[in-house]
């Protein structure tokens, strides 16, 4: 202790030596490291990948830094408000003369870090719209091709091959192995369906493996396994685990299978031997349709037969011939009265024109006289002038003549 910090008669202590006693004796001090719980807040993740944050409880606060090589590891997403239990050490930031806590492991207070990392991926792909039954695809009804994404050792991947060829015989069966579970299970499996969707003719894809601990099973809670399948154009069928299984992929996929073999059943329902089941009583009601069409077709041509139109064909003929006569002669007499109206009025009209017309007028001797240069009708002397040649329009014959001299008006008689 002395040699840290020697007495009051020695010369005085720089910040960075008293800091750097603090520093060696703190960090010697808790070596081992230690637990400690609280409540996360002012969390902050700058682009480094390292994650600060402050651990509280009702009266006291401590400083906490969880460094990038730790923070890939957590299998959930840290969140202010969050209790968490965490290891560390305690060390010194020299540079602000602090102590915090470098957390080396930390889990969820009360619930397991796996639990808590399926409820957060849950709720932010749900809020994405991965789960929703509107984006599902609908699977063929009798497909021809099947792809299935599993491990190719074990007994769900035999199950699921004996169930598709008991159920579809001439099923085309296309298996893409992939480790199903430990590090980087995750990012194969992706892989795989990702490839898959890059060929053609393929009808449904199947993903699964057999029962396990939630650690076995956690490559398909992983959110890179969870985007393959929503943007999958190929149909995805889950069967992973046991009925009581339940996984992320399990609820992104456009149907879940119980298990692997219920997986199975689902692609091809129904089965080979149902569809045959169906079409024998798909024939027998169509053979007895067709024997009561084939009945009435023969009552109806029957009853059309016995009708008198077709026993007597001639007879309709010769009534609608009558008919045709009649109605040409009602015709012919409707035209004569019609024609002899019109020529009726056509000779009054003519008598009325006859009377009006100034022909009519000159045959009592009277005369029609116009002005040569424009054919204007002269009703006033002053309106021609000595010299100008006039035509004068008799009942017999025009004369063309001059004005050689234009007399006194004389006024109207009383």
């Amino acid at each position: 202790m002395t040699a840290l910090f020697p007495s009051s008669s020695l010369r005085p202590l720089t910040i960075s030596e008293l800091t750097g006693g603090v520093k060696a004796l703190l960090e010697a001090a808790f070596a081992d490291g230690i637990w400690v719980t609280g409540e996360v807040s002012n969390l902050s993740r700058p682009s480094s990948g390292h994650v600060y944050l402050k651990l509280k409880d009702a009266s006291s606060r401590l400083n906490a830094v969880v460094y990038r090589g730790v923070a890939l590891r957590l299998r959930f997403d840290l969140q202010d408000g969050m209790e968490v239990i965490a290891r560390g050490r305690l060390v010194v930031y020299a540079p602000h003369g602090e102590y915090q806590l470098q957390i080396e492991e930390l889990q969820p207070r009360g619930v397991g870090p796996l639990e808590l990392a399926f409820r957060q991926l849950k709720e932010r792909l749900s809020a994405h719209g991965y789960f929703e039954p509107a984006r599902k695809k609908r699977l063929p009804k009798f497909p021809l091709r099947v792809a299935v994404v599993t491990s190719p050792t074990g007994s769900s991947v035999r199950d699921m091959l004996e169930t598709l060829l008991h159920r579809w015989p001439r099923l085309e069966i296309w298996v893409r192995p992939v480790p199903v579970q430990g590090n980087g299970a995750a990012e194969k499996i992706a892989e795989a369906i990702t490839e898959l969707n890059m060929l053609t003719g393929i009808d449904v894809l199947i993903i699964g493996r057999g029962g396990g601990s939630l650690e076995d099973l956690w490559p398909f809670n992983e959110e890179v396994v969870a985007d393959a399948i929503f943007r999958s154009r190929i149909p995805v069928i889950s069967g992973i685990g046991h009925e009581t299984d339940l996984t992320i992929a399990d609820l992104v996929a456009d149907v879940r299978g119980l298990t692997p073999t219920d997986a199975a059943v689902k692609v091809t329902t129904p089965a080979l031997t149902e569809v045959l089941d169906r079409l024998d009583g798909c024939e027998g009601q169509l053979k007895t349709l067709l024997r009561k069409r084939l009945e009435l077709a023969r009552v109806r041509l029957h009853d059309l037969a016995a009708r008198r139109c077709f026993r007597q064909p001639a007879e309709r003929l010769h009534e609608h011939g009558q008919q045709l006569d009649e109605l040409d002669q009602r015709m012919q007499r409707a035209l004569r009265g019609r024609m002899q109206q019109a020529q009726q009025l056509l000779g009054a009209i003519a008598g009325k024109l006859a009377s009006l017309s100034p022909l009519n007028v000159l045959s009592r001797g009277y005369s029609l006289t116009r002005r040569l240069n424009d054919a204007a009708v002269l009703r006033d002397a002053d309106l021609v002038c000595p010299g100008d040649r006039i035509e004068t329009r008799l009942h017999h014959g025009r004369l063309v003549s001059r004005v050689e001299e234009i007399g006194e008006r004389k006024p109207p008689e009383a």
